[in-house]
């Protein structure tokens, strides 16, 4: 059956818009690091503690490829001794909230029906 032009326009860019998302969101990491900040880990060292298994140089690379996407902000508190630094989500990082709620929700169900468990 030959999928009608418009539906294979449509199909395309929602391709394309899914491929966007995951250009900023994919890998290992990212997705976590969202996490952890609006759960209300804010520090360099509590965001490493937070989120098992990342090194302190992937963090360091992500929050900056987060921060050029305007997921993260970074606040420097240099009237501090010493200089804090924080991590905040954006507003528009908040926007993902539903998505990584469902995701989630998905997730679970996934793994209840993948070990037979639920």
């Amino acid at each position: 059956m030959e999928i009608p032009a418009l539906q294979a326009s449509k199909c395309a860019a929602q391709l394309s818009a899914v491929e966007d998302a995951m250009y900023v969101l994919g890998g290992k990491w990212k997705l976590r690091i969202i996490i952890a900040l609006m759960t209300g880990y804010n520090r360099f060292n509590e965001l490493q503690r937070a989120i098992k298994g990342i090194s302190a140089r992937v963090l360091s690379t992500e929050l900056k490829s987060l921060e050029l996407n305007g997921l993260v902000q970074r606040v420097v508190k240099a009237d501090q001794t010493p200089v804090i630094v924080e991590y905040l989500p954006t507003d528009y990082a908040k926007t993902l909230k539903p998505m990584i709620v469902v995701l989630g929700e998905w997730g679970s169900r996934h793994k209840k029906r993948i070990t037979g468990k639920g």
